[in-house]
């Protein structure tokens, strides 16, 4: 093979292979940090919805009628629900902003 040949053969071939596997690698490193992230995110939101919970068991324990106690649970069933949709909403933006961020990184985009 010529030199010339080797020098096309290294920029047409050799060099985009590099990039490409140096992007899948910091891509790689990018989705576990993100998948921590998300974890997190999940960790807090059950720390969120187990405080709730016992926040309305508490109420509940010192209500002084059976219409005080189903007017808690009423409220809580409708704040958690609230609670869900919010945190589900979060965790999907989470995931959205981390396959756009990832997918950039794998098409060589600064982000």
């Amino acid at each position: 093979m010529t030199d010339h040949m080797q020098d096309a053969f290294k920029e047409k071939i050799v060099d985009p292979a590099r990039k490409a596997g140096e992007a899948l690698r910091d891509a790689g490193g990018k989705m576990a940090e993100n998948g921590s992230t998300v974890s997190l995110k999940m960790l807090d939101q059950a720390e969120t919805n187990t405080r709730e919970a016992f926040n309305a068991m508490r109420a509940a324990a010192s209500a002084t009628d059976l219409s005080e106690v189903m007017k808690i649970q009423g409220d809580f069933i409708r704040e958690q629900s609230a609670r869900n949709m919010t945190q589900a909403r979060e965790i999907g933006e989470l995931i959205l902003k981390f396959g756009r961020d990832t997918v950039g990184m794998v098409r060589g985009e600064k982000g």
